[in-house]
């Protein structure tokens, strides 16, 4: 079942509210950086990095970014997908915040997670507004610290 978040994003106090329930678990977890899952990660990432105080970097699908990436190809439920990092925006010395809007099934999650430990970063958490919680989605992210201020079962 497809969940609309349009309505929230055309209300300035909505999406403001939605940026501090998102941020606000993580004020004191260390984060240096911010990346956003293309393409609605992209929505909530920068405002989260500017509350938090840190840069935001992209993740994308392949071929959208200039120079250097690492990328991940991963499985779907339905197929397979790629996604790629700025190689040199994230490193050894980063604690990550990864942004999505929602969490359904995890594995978008999941491969963002396992990308961002080849760069040597540490994932300090993840952030999404929306949890499908009946999907099951944490599953597949046991050793994650996950947050998402509205929980749809």
């Amino acid at each position: 079942m497809f969940k609309d978040i349009s309505p929230l994003l055309n209300d300035h106090g909505a999406f403001a509210a939605a940026i501090e329930a998102m941020a606000t678990p993580f004020e004191s977890a260390g984060i240096t950086v911010v990346v956003g899952i293309e393409a609605r990660g992209f929505l909530f990432g920068p405002p989260i990095a500017q509350r938090l105080g840190v840069g935001f970097v992209p993740v994308r699908k392949p071929g959208k970014l200039p120079g250097a990436v690492v990328g991940l190809d991963y499985d779907l439920e339905y197929g397979t997908d790629r996604i790629e990092l700025p190689a040199d925006l994230v490193g050894s010395d980063d604690v990550v915040l990864a942004i999505d809007d929602v969490l359904a099934t995890g594995g978008t999650l999941a491969a963002a997670c396992s990308l961002i430990g080849q760069t040597g970063a540490v994932v300090g958490g993840i952030g999404v507004l929306v949890e499908l919680v009946a999907l099951n989605g944490r599953a597949k992210l046991p050793d994650v610290r996950i947050t998402a201020p509205i929980e749809v079962n």
